[in-house]
């Protein structure tokens, strides 16, 4: 059995959608992330932009193999919002995402279910207005060796159409390469056999 090499995130950030029940507004937001750090620059920027909001709740993942996630309800009852974006998330099967929906109260209470649909709608409708993408884990490799094995190492990488993300090319050459997961290992050993030529995994 072949081990799963692809993941499903979205391009970028669409425009954000608008929810609305009982005068209540609900904005949808979605973005793509890589690390937490992104998580809280959206988010800070969010607030900003709706200060006067109520609520910004929201949930993320982050990772391929390894997964990290938050789900936040913001003052909203328990588990009525951020585990309720969560689950549109792992149902549109996406990761490196965060999803946040903005509240404006609207005078009239919705009750947990209420809520419930409306984080859970608001949360659909960003991620079908999303472009989601399907994505390769890969690995990759640092290649070092000397320049007068420099057509070696081309001839390689152009004969498997590899994918060179950095190179520094002097006396002591050195080339990033990014490999897809399910050819890593068959990849390494072609470099790992090579006279003179180093590869390592980074």
């Amino acid at each position: 059995m072949i081990e799963k090499d692809t993941y499903k995130t979205i391009e970028a950030t669409p425009e954000p959608v608008l929810f609305k029940d009982k005068n209540s507004k609900f904005f949808g937001y979605a973005f793509p992330v890589l690390n937490e750090d992104a998580v809280r620059f959206h988010l800070e920027k969010l607030k900003k932009e709706h200060h006067s909001a109520r609520h910004w709740c929201y949930a993320y993942q982050i990772g391929t193999e390894t997964i990290s996630y938050r789900a936040n309800d913001d003052g909203e009852p328990s588990n009525s919002a951020g585990m309720t974006i969560y689950g549109q998330i792992q149902s549109f099967q996406v990761t490196n995402i965060l999803i946040v929906v903005v509240r404006y109260f609207g005078g009239v209470k919705l009750g947990v279910g209420g809520l419930i649909n409306a984080y859970r709608t608001a949360a659909q409708m960003i991620l079908e207005a999303s472009t989601i993408i399907k994505k390769t884990i890969n690995t990759d490799y640092l290649i070092s060796f000397e320049y007068k094995n420099m057509n070696t190492v081309m001839r390689v990488i152009k004969e498997r159409n590899l994918n060179m993300i950095d190179q520094k090319l002097e006396m002591d050459c050195q080339i990033t390469i990014s490999v897809r997961k399910n050819e890593a290992e068959s990849v390494f050993e072609i470099f790992n056999r090579l006279f003179e030529i180093n590869i390592k995994k980074l």
